[in-house]
C-alpha cells in the first residue's frame, strides 16, 4: 500500500497504471509524492518546495537549455508527443507572435528548439553504441515506493534487463562530472536504484554543441553521495514538513 503525502492510500499496482499519464504524474503526484527533483530542491531551498507545491511550478521562467533537454528527450522516448507539440517561428519568446501563439494555444515552443533537437537526436540515432541501449528497452518506466515512511516516485528513461540509462545532455562533455554533483545527478542515481531494484545506474549523454556522445558508468562512491543527499533532503522535509517547524523563520548561515 503506498500512502501519498495528502493521506490517500493506493494499491501499488493501480498506481503505476495511473502513473503513465503525464497530467497525473506531474500534477497529482508532483504535490503529492516527493521525487528526485523535489528532494534535490527541499536540499537546496525548503521554501521553494513550498512555493511550488502551493503555487506550481513557473513554466514560463524555464531556461533554454531546459527546454531544449525536454523536447530532445521527447524525440528519442516519446517521439508521438512532438507531433502533439505546437511550434512557433519567432526568434525569441518576447516576440508578439510568440505571445499571441502562447494566449492562443498555451504550451508553445519555437521552431528553432525544435531544430536544435532534431540536430542532437539525428546524431545519438547514428551511432551505434546509443542504438545498442535504445534497442530492446523500455522507456519512461514509473516506480513508487515508501521510503522512510514517504512516498517517493520516478520514472526511468530507459530500463534494460539490471540497467537504468538516463539521457542528459551536456554544454561540454568533459566537466560532465562536475554537472552531475551540481545538479544532484548521484541522487537521482541511487534513488532510481532503490526504486526499481537494479544494481547499476549509466547517463548516456550528448555534448549540444559537438553532438560528441558519451556513456558515463557510476560508481560506489557516486551512489553513495546521492545516498547521502536523499537522508539529508528527507531530513529536511520531515523537519519542515511533518514536524511543521516554522519554515518562514529558517535562516541559511555560513561563513565566507
Amino acid at each position: 500500500m503506498i500512502t501519498l503525502l495528502n493521506g490517500e492510500q493506493w494499491e501499488q499496482k493501480a498506481l503505476l497504471e495511473k502513473m503513465y499519464d503525464d497530467d497525473f504524474y506531474y500534477g497529482h503526484l508532483g504535490k503529492h509524492a516527493l521525487s528526485s527533483s523535489s528532494i534535490k530542491t527541499i536540499i537546496k531551498s525548503p521554501k521553494t518546495y513550498r512555493n511550488v507545491i502551493k503555487y506550481g511550478s513557473d513554466t514560463a521562467s524555464e531556461s533554454p537549455a531546459l527546454i531544449a533537454g525536454k523536447i530532445f528527450h521527447w524525440m528519442i522516448l516519446e517521439p508521438h508527443k512532438i507531433d502533439e507539440l505546437k511550434f512557433v517561428d519567432a526568434s525569441t519568446r518576447a516576440t508578439k507572435i510568440y505571445k499571441e501563439a502562447k494566449e492562443e494555444h498555451g504550451e508553445v515552443y519555437l521552431t528553432k528548439e525544435k531544430h536544435a533537437s532534431e540536430r542532437l537526436a539525428d546524431a545519438l540515432f547514428r551511432n551505434e553504441a546509443a542504438l545498442e541501449i535504445l534497442n530492446k528497452a523500455e522507456f519512461e518506466v514509473p516506480a513508487i515506493e515508501m521510503m522512510e515512511g514517504i512516498a517517493i516516485r520516478g520514472k526511468a528513461d530507459i530500463l534494460k534487463d539490471n540497467e537504468i540509462i538516463d539521457i542528459k545532455t551536456s554544454a561540454d562533455l568533459n566537466t560532465f562530472r562536475y554537472s552531475a554533483d551540481k545538479y544532484g545527478y548521484d541522487l537521482q542515481a541511487w534513488l532510481y536504484c532503490q526504486l526499481f531494484n537494479v544494481d547499476k545506474f549509466t547517463f548516456l549523454v550528448i555534448d549540444k554543441g559537438s553532438c560528441d556522445i558519451a556513456i558515463f558508468e557510476t560508481s560506489k562512491q557516486f551512489l553513495e553521495k546521492g545516498r547521502d543527499k536523499f537522508h539529508q533532503g528527507i531530513d529536511n522535509y520531515k523537519y519542515f514538513f511533518e514536524q511543521e517547524h516554522d519554515l518562514d523563520q529558517y535562516v541559511m548561515r555560513g561563513v565566507l
